[in-house]
């Protein structure tokens, strides 16, 4: 099974943990996380925000935003772009929303999973992309939100400049295939390029302040399409 999850990954281009890093083939892209939510959803969604924990928190802290725009959150914490990569199948594509709202990176420069490279990580965003183009669903890309620390890894020193590096690279993508963009850094990002606070108490992870700072800059570019 797990010689059969890796060949799998490897022809989608996913960037996988390093050789000795211990993790179970039957969890790894948390398949039975939505199973049941999924199963529940009856009425094509407009979008499905897709990411890791920051998305995560934003369905559970305020729901509300989520059922009156007819919204989906499929986020789960900790996870890096190859493991939304594996599940975005069950996740996304089965719901057949008009969008899809891709949120993604932060765990990848904190190595969550092992080693990777910014390139690895834009390169499954790039999959997820193309995924949903050939499922009829449109991309909606968006900047990294500001992080100039991560508090689970303070090995790492410089996760403000790999946040301008995967930025630049999504930005680009978005630019050159014609996709919407949302622009969360710009707005949000401090002196420092780093999450106010106010809006991000841990440096990472929004507040309810913060959430509704970035519902406003998506229904905005949502709206204009």
């Amino acid at each position: 099974m797990k010689a059969r999850l890796f060949l799998l990954a490897a022809l989608l281009g996913a960037s996988l943990p390093v050789l000795g890093q211990t993790w179970s083939s039957d969890d790894f892209y948390h398949r039975y996380r939505y199973e049941a939510a999924n199963a529940e959803v009856k009425t094509k969604p407009v979008a499905v925000l897709y990411g890791d924990s920051i998305t995560d928190g934003w369905a559970q802290k305020d729901p509300d935003f989520f059922t009156e725009n007819n919204f989906v959150g499929r986020g789960i914490s900790g996870e890096v772009t190859a493991q939304m990569l594996l599940r975005f199948r069950r996740d996304v594509v089965a719901l057949q929303p008009r969008y899809v709202v891709i949120l993604a990176g932060v765990n990848d420069i904190a190595q969550n999973n092992g080693y990777t490279t910014l390139e690895g990580a834009v390169g499954n965003i790039i999959s997820m992309c193309e995924i949903a183009l050939a499922n009829g669903i449109k991309p909606v890309l968006c900047t990294s939100t500001p992080a100039n620390r991560i508090p689970w890894r303070n090995d790492i020193t410089d996760p403000a400049d790999k946040v301008d590096q995967l930025n630049f690279m999504i930005q680009a993508y978005a630019k050159q295939k014609k996709l919407p963009l949302v622009d969360y850094w710009s707005p949000l990002a401090d002196a420092d390029r780093g999450f106010p606070a106010s809006l991000a108490s841990d440096g990472i992870h929004p507040t309810l302040e913060g959430y509704k700072r970035m519902e406003a800059i998506l229904l905005g570019v949502l709206r204009k399409l």
